[in-house]
């Protein structure tokens, strides 16, 4: 097994003015004379509506007395202690009345004056010609995006890089577990020569047709997702040619200004989770500022009237959307709950504080917010700020929200209390009504909706058993023993989701209902698309145990994989792991690369 020097992140895991020349028509070089009168028209209008506005207004000086309650923010060169009986109220009388009316005078000038000035400009645009205008409208462009250019470059502010332990750790003494180091290393080279041979910036690979693929979440452009994703796999494994041939694409071909929708919480998780690792492992300043260009474009995804962010953003224009399907428009838990950590490093990188305010916000609002049972429902209107159905797991729609609480605790060196408060009372809500044990001893986490425990848990979910024991120490009540016994029983459950299936490989979800456990039922549920979850957990149970069974399993996950998803071309998922021959679905999710393969 490999050792990542950083924690497992999950999944890790203003747009350019558009300045086109205006629309003429070809026959005539000029506007037409009814033009020029519509515009004159519109501009004596709005003037005269301004100077009406400004002459009709109460005359302030009239009246003594200002209540304005903001008087730091706005008026910061007023002394509230001076002269004031409370604070936001201000008496202008004696001299000061005398220069609040020369100031007023000089307010009105100098309106009157830029007003003249504005018509003026108007008029002698319109004596100007088509091509002048043209002209005129290409340097305003070329300026704008000169100037965006240079912010670009600019240099981020130099910061230490903390000290990486692991990273060259040698070769293991047992020659047997060298031979399986070498084996993993070998999957990863398979998977990578053919994506650079087949799919090579393209998103993700279609190992059986061999050309490259994309989904909705990375929007329509090639983005090289494997590529950023899986830099720092290579890193660890010592491929570092691939990684500098990964480099190199990145610097000559990573473009975020595309007309491009993508799902903010999955370019945050993979491209700036993987960019910032990259840079962490390496040192090299391109991953920082490339993923600092890309959190620029994640920005305005945050404007809502709450500041939850939406599901999906544009990168050139900005506008946001939610997912169709999601409740009544809401934003999912896990996304918008799965920032914190890449944000508070921006922040940390560039100075900008910007980044971790906006994550800082979402943390703040969901404390104020009531919660069924203690629970985090799955869906939130950014919108209204209400919860949308309540519906709440520690699988899909929930799962790394919990997660990231508990390691911006770890992130903070521990001194980040609010978060380890909110996990300690969220594992508290969920051991409480969804972790159950079925009739066979299995303990599962159900999925709670509208009142009603579901007895189904999905694949995703049993990342959980790795959090819980990386969650134990400094847990309350002294109760490190008995989240470490959790999280091994949710391993050992999903050991067995695995071991009942034909390809010994686990499927999307499985139930605990009757006679049946720890199997899907559904056939839209049976399928496996190379996921970490459950690899993830006996990852961390090793780790913190050194019990070989984890080591054992995770061997025994590689090997259902090579035998059953390796094809000529990569690694594929397989559609039934309950049929004994693999339909293979042909793709080579990006996720493969950066986290199956980082912790078997």
């Amino acid at each position: 097994m490999t050792t990542p020097a950083l924690l497992p992140l999950s999944g890790r895991r203003i747009p350019p003015l558009n300045l086109g020349p205006p629309s003429f028509p070809h026959h005539r070089a000029t506007l037409r004379l009814s033009e020029k009168f519509i515009l004159l028209l519109i501009l004596s209008a709005f003037i005269t509506l301004c100077f009406g506005a400004f002459f009709f207004l109460p005359d302030s000086s009239k009246h003594k007395r200002f209540d304005l309650g903001l008087e730091d923010v706005l008026i910061p060169h007023v002394d509230a202690s001076k002269g004031a009986k409370n604070p936001g109220v201000f008496l202008i009388h004696g001299p000061d009345e005398h220069r609040h009316r020369e100031e007023e005078e000089r307010l009105r000038n100098k309106i009157r004056a830029d007003h003249e000035k504005a018509l003026e400009e108007a008029k002698e645009k319109l004596k100007k010609s088509r091509e002048e205008i043209r002209a005129e409208i290409q340097t305003e462009k070329n300026k704008v995006v000169q100037e965006m250019k240079t912010k670009e470059k600019k240099p981020l502010p130099p910061v230490p890089i903390p000290n990486l332990i692991g990273i060259n750790g040698g070769d293991p003494e047992d020659n047997d577990i060298r031979k399986k180091r070498e084996k993993i290393k070998e999957m990863m080279k398979h998977a990578w020569d053919n994506y650079r041979m087949y799919g090579w910036g393209h998103n993700e690979l279609r190992p059986i047709a061999r050309k490259g693929h994309s989904t909705n979440i990375f929007g329509s452009s090639q983005m090289g997702a494997t590529i950023v994703d899986a830099l720092d796999t290579l890193y660890i494994m010592g491929l570092h040619d691939e990684f500098r041939d990964g480099q190199k694409w990145i610097e000559d071909n990573l473009d975020f200004s595309v007309n491009s929708e993508v799902s903010v919480f999955e370019v945050n998780i993979r491209f700036i989770g993987g960019l910032l690792a990259a840079y962490y492992l390496s040192g090299e300043e391109i991953f920082k500022v490339k993923a600092v260009q890309l959190a620029e474009k994640l920005l305005p995804a945050f404007n809502t009237p709450t500041g939850i962010p939406w599901a999906m953003v544009n990168l050139k224009s900005g506008v946001g959307r939610n997912w169709g399907w999601a409740s009544a428009g809401s934003s999912i838990l896990a996304e918008f709950g799965t920032l914190h950590m890449e944000f508070v490093h921006l922040s940390y990188l560039t100075g900008d504080p910007v980044y971790y305010k906006k994550v800082m916000h979402i943390r703040k609002l969901l404390q104020k917010m009531d919660r069924p049972n203690g629970l985090y429902p799955n869906y939130l209107n950014p919108r209204t700020g209400r919860w949308g159905q309540y519906h709440t797991s520690v699988g899909g729609l929930g799962d790394s929200f919990y997660e990231y609480l508990l390691k911006a605790w770890l992130m903070s060196d521990k001194t980040d209390h609010e978060a380890r408060k909110m996990y300690d009372d969220a594992i508290e809500a969920i051991e409480k009504h969804l972790i159950k044990k079925s009739r066979g001893g299995l303990t599962f986490i159900g999925e709670w909706k509208n009142g009603h425990l579901e007895k189904k848990m999905g694949h995703l979910a049993c990342f959980a058993g790795g959090m819980f024991a990386l969650g134990a120490d400094g847990s309350r009540m002294d109760k490190a023993g008995h989240y470490l016994e959790l999280g091994a029983e949710i391993a050992r459950t999903c050991h067995e989701s695995y071991d009942r299936t034909a390809l010994k490989l686990g499927p999307e979800s499985f139930k605990f209902d009757g006679a049946v456990e720890a199997v899907a039922v559904r056939q839209a549920e049976k399928y496996y698309i190379l996921r970490p979850e459950v690899i993830e957990t006996y990852w961390y149970l090793w780790r913190f145990t050194h019990d070989p069974r984890y080591r054992q399993w995770g061997w025994e996950a590689a090997l259902a994989i090579e035998k059953s998803c390796r094809v000529s071309g990569g690694f594929s998922g397989v559609k039934d792991v309950y049929s004994s021959t693999p339909t293979h679905d042909d793709v080579q999710q990006s996720f493969f690369l950066a986290e199956t393969l980082n912790v078997i």
